[in-house]
């Protein structure tokens, strides 16, 4: 009998050993293949750029390729929703922007269907314009609005992304009639933008500073607290008179809920010495971003603090969220 009970304790022992077997190798091992970083928004815009300059790092950093696959659709929410329904096992990632989980019925929950990795960078949005317009200032823009109501074009990546809040609130707080246009990305928006088909945009930097420069679009303010030395002639929105327009994503690295945290402990590391190299630092400056390099539980605290801060603004403009 006392045989029997110490055989049953072994296999008891040995299964529950094979059990944790698993997902201790997986987390050695890591990674042993591919893995695919999922960017919900279409190719060209500013977080599928800051994306593939992530993706080509960590790809040399884990010796395995890390690939883009870009899924747009509902300002974020299609590809974001698609990586909530993904193995937990570190091979499908996901880059975040803030905003991701302001719609009511998304169909994921942010904070408890996603783990965070690392902060990547803030983005402001940049208010510019097609050279052809009339308007060289903020001020320009209003009292163009205000002097053809209902005819200037104002585009946008659709709710819930942060320009399209940030269009809504600017039409808010200046009472002008103007017509919000919404796009799949910021990439579709800087061509239709440069194409004369949308007068104003309320974009990103990194698909328009080379149109920029050139002299084919022009930048007309950065909506956040400093100018972008990218842009270094450009005066932020409070410098243009409207200092409660301050639009800033934050953009990041999560996994889905469940993955091993030694995996998420890799990637961070990985993360943050990649936000480390001058190379990655000086593109994404250029591009107009800021480099932010954080832990798991430091981009957690600012996923909460932030989407909360647009929920509030949203709720007190009475905004409705797509």
């Amino acid at each position: 009998m006392i045989g029997f009970k110490m055989r049953a304790r072994a296999f008891v022992f040995i299964a529950a050993a094979f059990a944790f077997a698993p997902a201790a190798a997986t987390a050695e091992d890591y990674p042993s293949r591919v893995v695919q970083l999922i960017v919900p928004f279409a190719a060209g815009g500013g977080v599928d750029t800051v994306g593939r300059i992530i993706a080509a790092k960590l790809s040399d950093a884990l010796g395995k390729q890390v690939i883009v696959v870009n899924k747009p659709g509902a300002g974020s929410v299609i590809g974001v929703r698609d990586a909530s329904h993904a193995k937990p096992d570190g091979y499908t990632l996901l880059m975040v922007v803030t905003g991701a989980s302001l719609p009511p019925n998304t169909g994921y929950n942010l904070e408890k269907d996603f783990t965070p990795i690392g902060l990547i960078a803030s983005v402001p949005i940049v208010i510019m314009s097609n050279p052809s317009v009339p308007v060289k200032s903020m001020a320009d823009i209003v009292a163009l609005a205000k002097k053809e109501p209902g005819k200037v074009t104002l585009g946008t990546p659709p709710s819930p992304t942060l320009n399209y809040f940030g269009a809504e609130q600017f039409k808010g707080m200046t009472g002008t009639d103007v017509l919000v246009v919404t796009y799949k990305g910021t990439g579709p928006l800087t061509n239709d933008l440069l194409g004369g088909h949308v007068m104003i945009a309320f974009n990103t930097l990194p698909p328009a500073i080379g149109n920029i420069n050139a002299g084919k679009l022009r930048a007309i303010a950065v909506a956040a607290p400093q100018r972008l030395p990218a842009i270094p002639s450009v005066p932020t929105t409070a410098e243009a008179g409207f200092k409660d327009l301050s639009i800033v994503q934050y953009y990041g690295l999560v996994a889905p809920a469940g993955t091993p945290q030694p995996i998420i402990e890799r990637l961070n590391k990985e993360l943050r010495k990649i936000l480390a190299d001058k190379t990655v630092v000086d593109r994404i400056v250029a591009d107009g971003g800021g480099p932010i390099a954080s832990t798991p539980a430091e981009y957690g605290a600012n996923i909460k603090e932030n989407e909360a801060h647009w929920a509030a603004l949203i709720k007190r403009l009475g905004l409705t969220v797509h």
